[in-house]
């Protein structure tokens, strides 16, 4: 059997399916309506019961969750595509930045503002929440911005933690929040691979692409 991917259009799933495009795998896409409460019906649940998203069903029927665990498989899995470096000090900084984008960037910063309502009962407190949220999204790329000063990806090359920065920098073109300088050069790099084309258009996103190479 083919894998599984269960994903949803531009959600941190978007960072796996570019995975899969650069693993040239072939793989059932499956969307995950959230708004609409997909991740809590029986069907999903039986996949993952975390209710969350992504999840790769592998060939052997067995499903992986969560963004740096399905990441590290298909970098583990599919060596030849080189999504992790060779020396043992640039993979853990590859795990250190994935990580971050995920842990932090994601799940402390723009989980504030794409779901506000889990952080306070009284929708007058909304705003704050979200301001705290643009403040963490803001400070944590400018430390990313950092770590990315004179290089064009984490490493030497593309790996998993391009891949997990990118998503999340997606997002702040979505939400029109300004990415400092490194930070932006990457994600306009990023826009050249094929793999994040594929996927961008695939996910409805193709007006975000500017012309090749441009």
């Amino acid at each position: 059997m083919n894998m599984k991917f269960y994903m949803t259009q531009g959600s941190c799933s978007t960072g796996i399916h570019i995975l899969l495009e650069e693993c040239g795998l072939v793989f059932e896409a499956y969307p995950v309506n959230l708004m609409a409460g997909d991740q809590y019906k029986d069907d999903y649940l039986a996949i993952n019961p975390k209710a969350t998203i992504p999840t790769l069903v592998r060939e052997d029927g067995t499903a992986l969750t969560e963004f740096q665990s399905i990441a590290w498989w298909l970098a583990k899995t599919y060596p030849k595509r080189k999504l992790l470096p060779d020396t043992l000090e640039d993979e853990v900084r590859v795990l250190e930045v994935m990580n971050y984008a995920v842990n932090t960037i994601h799940g402390q910063g723009f989980t504030r503002i794409f779901t506000t309502e889990k952080y306070t009962p009284n929708a007058a407190d909304y705003e704050a929440v979200k301001a705290r949220g643009h403040e963490i999204v803001n400070q944590t790329f400018a430390i990313v911005n950092d770590v990315l000063a004179g290089r064009d990806y984490v490493v030497a090359h593309f790996t998993i933690a391009d891949a997990a920065l990118f998503y999340v920098e997606f997002w702040t073109n979505y939400l029109k929040i300004p990415l400092p300088e490194n930070c932006q050069a990457h994600y306009l790099r990023l826009l050249q691979r094929p793999a994040v084309r594929q996927v961008l258009m695939e996910e409805g996103y193709s007006n975000l692409l500017m012309p090749k190479n441009a």
